[in-house]
């Protein structure tokens, strides 16, 4: 009779703890190896990856049209990346206005195509390559996230260019 109603909470969705050793789930591999982590030099554009996520981790990136214009309309904003091979030039001025106009940092990149990848926007295969990445022409950060050298690179950056 106990077997009966083990069964049938089974079939009620009922989680079922497994007493068998070694079924621990792989822990997944590191996203991407960054200069920093191999104690490299590191550029700019390393350093924005590396912004990006950490921001992203935190839950500080807004990505795409909508919602870059959504922070960038409401000031929540801390810094704007966008692709200089975006598709529609209106696109493009319409961030560029928007930043301007709020005085946000903007930081342009070569590739929709990288700016998606740092994104988030793809698959990772196991070793951690890219697979199936999605364009992506414009990055809103909201939290920096924790501190860390490619952070302090990228304030210098910004103030470099403001200069």
């Amino acid at each position: 009779k106990t077997w009966n109603l083990f069964i049938s909470r089974t079939h009620q969705g009922f989680l079922i703890m497994s007493d068998v050793e070694g079924d621990d789930v792989p822990a997944s591999a590191d996203v991407a190896a960054l200069p920093a982590a191999t104690g490299g030099p590191m550029d700019i554009n390393a350093a924005i990856q590396e912004v990006l996520k950490e921001a992203l981790i935190h839950d500080g990136l807004s990505r795409g049209l909508h919602e870059t214009t959504k922070s960038l309309d409401k000031r929540q904003a801390l810094l704007c990346v966008l692709a200089e091979n975006c598709d529609e030039p209106m696109y493009k001025k319409l961030v560029q206005a928007l930043c301007q106009e709020h005085q946000i940092p903007l930081i342009k990149v070569d590739s929709n195509v990288k700016l998606g990848e740092w994104a988030g926007l793809c698959k990772l295969d196991q070793e951690g390559n890219p697979r199936k990445v999605v364009r992506c022409s414009s990055v809103v950060v909201r939290d920096w996230g924790k501190e860390s050298q490619a952070l302090d690179m990228v304030q210098e950056y910004i103030k470099s260019q403001r200069a």
